[in-house]
């Protein structure tokens, strides 16, 4: 079956990032009349009959069943789906991040917001194995990854390979790493390959094998690991920094 060609983004966030961003086209709007008079949806609707967008004033249920969710906050946009990059255009990034068994939309989503913040924007996800860049994604990531480059052609094995063949430093997160961060030597002048693994499935052992650095985050507490997002977000955060 061919992939959907549109897609219902929703959300204020990801609207007003879709519409900043420019990458998308836009058909049309859905909004509820419950909440039009708001002052964020208002400047969303100039900005988008400033695009010639046409804008539908619709009730909560009708936004409701367009998106399948109830976290629409009054808006609904008919675009285009996300628009990935080619893999290999990737490569000229100083920093690259790859999501390996991330199985969790949600998970997807927070740590591509974070990692958006952190300066990881060129992003490499497996054919196989992370969910796509669907609208929850988007809506998890507060809009973020409008903003990021983002590929989904190969496996872990083949982004890991690459990277490593043009020069990266391979860095995988892992919650039984032999280098806590506090003790990674200064990578200020590396290229970097961050590799975070799921929470079911940690990075693939072909990958870990590869890696320059097997990283972990110094733990205090009784319970075993952090939430994926949480550890992703740590990481990035410590090498944006140095």
């Amino acid at each position: 079956m061919a992939k959907a060609s549109k897609e219902f983004l929703y959300g204020l966030n990801p609207a007003f990032e879709a519409l900043l961003a420019a990458r998308r086209t836009i058909y049309n709007a859905y909004v509820t009349n419950a909440t039009k008079n708001s002052s964020r949806l208002k400047k969303l609707i100039e900005m988008l009959e400033q695009r010639s967008v046409p804008v539908e004033y619709v009730d909560k249920e009708r936004l409701r069943q367009l998106c399948k969710s109830h976290e629409h906050q009054g808006i609904v946009l008919r675009s285009s789906t996300y628009p990935y990059e080619k893999w290999e255009d990737l490569y000229d990034s100083k920093r690259l991040l790859l999501l390996d068994n991330v199985e969790d939309p949600h998970n997807v989503g927070a740590i591509l917001r974070s990692a958006e913040i952190f300066g990881f924007k060129s992003i490499v996800l497996p054919a196989k194995g992370v969910p796509e860049i669907y609208p929850s994604v988007v809506k998890v990531s507060a809009g973020a990854v409008e903003h990021m480059q983002i590929t989904k052609q190969r496996s872990a094995n083949q982004y890991a390979r690459k990277a490593q063949e043009d020069g990266y430093k391979i860095l995988a997160l892992d919650a039984k790493g032999n280098t806590n961060m506090h003790e990674l030597p200064d990578l200020t002048d590396e290229k970097i390959m961050l590799v975070i693994g799921g929470e079911d499935k940690a990075v693939g052992q072909f990958v870990l094998n590869m890696s320059d650095h097997i990283l972990s985050v110094k733990q205090f507490g009784k319970i075993n690991s952090l939430n994926a997002s949480v550890a992703a977000g740590i990481a990035m955060y410590a090498l944006s920094i140095q």
